[in-house]
C-alpha cells in the first residue's frame, strides 16, 4: 500500500535550507517513506511516541508519523541531531509534534 507523504511547513522550510549537497539525498528518504513507512527508521519514546525517526544522511533525520486510517505520512521534522543543541531535530520536532496534538493551540 502506498501512502501519501506531506511535511508540515516547519519541515518544508528546514528540508529548502538543508545543504544542497545533501538535500536531494533527504528528500529522497521522504519520499521513500510513502512505501511501508512502519517499516522504516525506530519508534521513538517519550513526547514523541507515536512517531518514527529515520536516518536520511549524515546527521539528518527525518521525524514523522503515520496516518493508517487517512493513509498519510506527515513528515513532523527534518534536521540534524545535535544533541544538547536547541536545533537539535528531537527538540524542534517535540514542540512541532506537541502543537500539531494539541491541534494547532
Amino acid at each position: 500500500m502506498n501512502y501519501r507523504v506531506v511535511l508540515v511547513e516547519e519541515a518544508r522550510k528546514t528540508l529548502l535550507r538543508i545543504p544542497s549537497n545533501y538535500r536531494k539525498t533527504v528528500f529522497n528518504r521522504i519520499v521513500r517513506l510513502g512505501r511501508d513507512p512502519e517499516k522504516q527508521g525506530k519508534p521513538l519514546l517519550g513526547d514523541l511516541a507515536g512517531c518514527r525517526s529515520v536516518q536520511a544522511a549524515g546527521r539528518y533525520r527525518v521525524i514523522f508519523s503515520i496516518d493508517k486510517r487517512t493513509v498519510i505520512v506527515v513528515v513532523v521534522a527534518v534536521g540534524m541531531r545535535k544533541e544538547g543543541d536547541k536545533k537539535d531535530v528531537y527538540k524542534l520536532a517535540r514542540k512541532i509534534y506537541k502543537y500539531f496534538l494539541e491541534g494547532g493551540k
